[in-house]
């Protein structure tokens, strides 16, 4: 790849780092936040599953600004609603901080700074025979962050305390200000004169859902993200009422990240050798494969790390297929508002998957109900992909 291709990918990458990375942290958060101010866990939870749902309801219009005006605009400023929204509950802890400053403002500014945004950047600026392995390498970018920022927050609420972790958070993000501008300030001008950004938006969605296989892999989006919310919303929890250490759910959510880094790359390599729904499939399949085998047996320290290992190399594998789908069917000049769209349905999936588990939990006692329901759901996600069709010809 040309020298300036690799400084986006890098650029793009750390980005994700950040804003991905800042974001796997909240949930070391909720028992402190209980201790040192008296704030409820449902209050704190609330403002995490809004943060979820707002996340994907920006996502599109994040993405259909920075196909206009430019990926390292839009996502230094998501950096800087990302700080408030970090500061916010640092200053003034408290329910209505934390619906504002956790549930919207940084929803907002992951949806700015995230991958939905930046990958879009990546995609435009590398050459299409090398596109899958620049969109593998930029997702890695939210593992790297995920690794290095837990310890990193634990450290600051042991020490500092909730408003200390979430000031030094906050602080992280100016970082972006030397991001930003290695990302693509000012993008190419779309090719025909139909309306771009915001105002283009509606036409786009209308034209991309009417598309039998777009849909398709949309609704493969969705049984991702409804997987992979259950698990790191429920498998700490599943552990415990299995008679496991408490620990083991913290070790097997950072070796997800761990195993991710290396993952993201291969799965986006794969997607050069191969069409990307069809690796879609694949993935799916094989997460199916491992939830169905790590149910059916008892729980056993060895097989959790095992399970997480695997989980984990195909975690976030999803991303740079489904980025590298969408633009050979489409294009790249409105990747990051197509992406979008799909990620809407993928948040959607999050937030069932995670207030499913949640109620069958609370009205059973255990998630054994649930485990079927997720082998179904990665079912319908894999062949979803393997009947999607070959676009009709190479997108420009």
């Amino acid at each position: 790849m040309p020298a300036q291709a690799w400084i986006v990918v890098i650029a793009a990458a750390a980005s994700v780092s950040l804003a991905l990375g800042a974001r796997q942290t909240f949930g070391l958060f909720l028992l402190p936040l209980g201790a040192e101010h008296a704030i409820p866990a449902f209050a704190y939870g609330a403002a995490v599953a809004l943060h979820n749902l707002i996340w994907g309801v920006g996502q599109p219009f994040a993405g259909a600004m920075a196909d206009k005006f430019g990926a390292g605009r839009v996502a230094l400023g998501g950096a800087v609603i990302y700080a408030i929204g970090l500061i916010l509950p640092a200053l003034w802890p408290n329910t209505a901080s934390l619906i504002i400053g956790i549930g919207i403002c940084t929803a907002l500014g992951v949806a700015a700074a995230g991958s939905g945004t930046v990958l879009g950047a990546v995609a435009r600026a590398v050459p299409e025979n090398h596109r899958g392995d620049a969109l593998g390498l930029a997702s890695a970018g939210g593992s790297i962050g995920q690794a290095a920022m837990i310890p990193f927050v634990q450290w600051g609420i042991t020490d500092y305390g909730t408003s200390g972790a979430f000031l030094m958070l906050a602080a992280t993000m100016a970082l972006m200000v030397f991001v930003a501008p290695r990302l693509e300030w000012a993008p190419p001008g779309p090719a025909t004169g139909r309306p771009t950004g915001l105002a283009g938006l509606p036409a786009l969605a209308k034209r991309a859902l009417a598309e039998r296989d777009f849909a398709l892999l949309t609704l493969g989006f969705f049984a991702c993200g409804f997987q992979l919310a259950f698990l790191t919303t429920h498998l700490p929890a599943h552990l415990s009422l299995c008679g496991l250490p408490a620990g083991l759910g913290v070790t097997a959510l950072m070796l997800v990240g761990l195993f991710n880094i290396p993952g993201s790359w291969v799965c986006g390599r794969i997607g050069n050798s191969i069409r990307p729904e069809v690796a879609l499939g694949g993935i799916y399949m094989v997460r199916t494969l491992a939830i169905a085998v790590f149910a059916s047996v008892t729980p056993t320290e060895w097989g959790t790390l095992i399970f997480a290992a695997v989980m984990g190399f195909i975690w976030l594998g999803t991303i740079p297929l489904t980025s590298a789908a969408i633009a050979r069917r489409f294009g790249v000049a409105d990747l990051g508002a197509l992406y979008g769209i799909c990620f809407f349905s993928h948040q959607l999936g999050g937030f069932l998957g995670a207030g499913a588990g949640a109620w069958v939990v609370d009205a059973t006692g255990s998630y054994a109900v649930f485990w079927p329901v997720m082998m179904v759901v990665g079912v319908i996600a894999a062949l979803a992909n393997w009947i999607t069709r070959p676009p009709r010809m190479a997108a420009a």
